[in-house]
């Protein structure tokens, strides 16, 4: 593992202070081009099979099926990487995404049936490679004990955001634009050159685990109860995605305008990343877990009035604000899993909620895909109100899962085959735990 930097801890660590780490760039900007294909692949489908079978629902069933897949296979491919390693892992992933998205867009550009289709898309999203957690894991091995860790994990998850919002832009503009498998075309080229070049970074790659010293299994993240209810909430962001890409669409469609869409979601775009960007800078004096709860009430409350709208300026702003209310709920659970999963586990955990979104994203396609051709655009934005709203039932019922102390004392008993029984060794194991992960080493608010 790389050793951990010594910086200036009298300053309030930024992000460019951050990005002048040494070696940082080496696998950033890799990472950022490996990833981006990841929001470009839901949307390329949708629109690249829309085009060929005419039908939001036909499109959306492949779409989901691509979404599910990945969310099945991610986790897998996260355990995978924690005990055997990054490039060992990428190098092959990415080889087998190129060819099941070219098989995939060659399949739907001469006409196959939809059974066919949705075969294809199996391979495509279950090989879809797994950068983010694989970026996140290169920062805590590259700054263990640093300042900065607080300020890496904010970076990736607006990196993430980043990703969620601009990589459907992206992939709408070039399938209106260039052609209905532009999208498709340009997520494989930057999936395989982007994957290759992150995995030749070998000077920052951290550690395989392969085995505990004392040659016991590795507890599986989905052990934790904490990610459990993460994923749920993941669930509904996901949805929120894949009910305003179909219902953007299909909306822009019904005025007349298929270029309002790209508009339409670019301001949608907007506010996720205004809202992520100031995520990363402002300093919380409030707990995570509030944080969250709090994020997710506006996100609720803000797709519970999409299918109202009736006008291009009314949608705008309505998914303007949207955008606004994501990425706090997105961010904080993101950064979460640092306190309440060991970090033999991160990757895994991070693949979880990767999975989590696409698996929301997916059935957020096909449903309001079949409600939008059967009853119009409006009735496809129910399904982000609902999604949203039966996550936040579950957060708050189960809230207390949250606090990293119980997380703790499982992962004290799995690494050293004894159970914490009493109080007083709950702070042993939870240093434990939090000091290897990113910005988890100092004392942190829990409410």
């Amino acid at each position: 593992m790389t050793s951990a930097v010594t910086t200036d801890t009298s300053a309030r660590p930024g992000y460019g202070q951050l990005l002048r780490t040494p070696g940082a760039l080496s696998f950033v900007l890799p990472g950022f081009a490996a990833r981006l294909p990841f929001g470009m692949l839901t949307i390329s489908i949708l629109l690249l099979v829309q085009h060929s079978t005419g039908s939001y629902g036909d499109a959306g069933i492949v779409a989901a099926v691509t979404g599910v897949s990945m969310a099945l296979f991610a986790p897998v491919m996260g355990k995978l990487t924690d005990r055997r390693g990054q490039s060992a892992v990428l190098v092959p992933a990415v080889l087998v995404h190129a060819v099941a998205v070219s098989t995939l867009t060659a399949l739907a550009l001469i006409g196959t049936p939809l059974w066919v289709l949705a075969l294809a898309a199996v391979p495509a999203g279950a090989s879809v490679p797994q950068v983010g957690p694989m970026v996140r894991s290169r920062w805590a091995a590259k700054l263990e004990g640093s300042p900065l860790l607080p300020t890496a994990a904010a970076f990736e998850s607006v990196t993430d955001e980043f990703t969620f919002v601009v990589g459907p832009v992206l992939a709408t503009a070039l399938c209106t634009g260039v052609h209905p498998a532009a999208g498709l075309a340009t997520e494989a080229a930057l999936t395989l050159l982007g994957g290759l070049f992150f995995a030749a970074q070998r000077s920052t790659e951290p550690k395989a685990s392969p085995a505990l010293a004392n040659g016991e299994k590795h507890a599986s993240a989905l052990s934790f109860p904490g990610l459990r209810v993460l994923i749920v909430a993941f669930i509904g962001i996901g949805a929120v995605f894949g009910g305003m890409q179909v219902s953007l669409a299909a909306f822009s469609n019904e005025i007349g305008n298929p270029g309002a869409n790209g508009m339409l979601y670019g301001v949608f775009a907007a506010g996720n990343m205004i809202a992520g960007i100031a995520m990363g800078a402002i300093a919380w004096k409030i707990g995570p877990r509030r944080r969250l709860i709090l994020g997710y009430v506006g996100l609720t409350a803000a797709a519970s009035v999409l299918w109202a709208a009736n006008s291009v300026i009314l949608l705008g702003a309505l998914g303007l604000v949207v955008g606004l209310c994501i990425a706090p709920a997105l961010i904080t659970g993101y950064t979460m899993i640092e306190q309440l999963i060991p970090a033999a586990s991160r990757t895994e955990a991070f693949t979880w909620l990767t999975g989590a979104v696409a698996f929301g994203q997916a059935g957020a396609v096909t449903l309001a895909g079949r409600l939008t051709d059967a009853h119009g655009s409006s009735y496809g934005f129910l399904v982000p109100l609902v999604a949203t709203a039966v996550a936040l039932a579950t957060l708050l019922a189960l809230r207390a899962k949250l606090a990293p102390t119980a997380p703790s004392r499982i992962v004290n008993s799995s690494s050293t085959g004894t159970t914490n029984s009493s109080a007083a060794s709950a702070p042993v194991a939870r240093d434990r735990v939090n000091g290897r992960g990113i910005g988890h080493r100092t004392p942190v608010t829990v409410d």
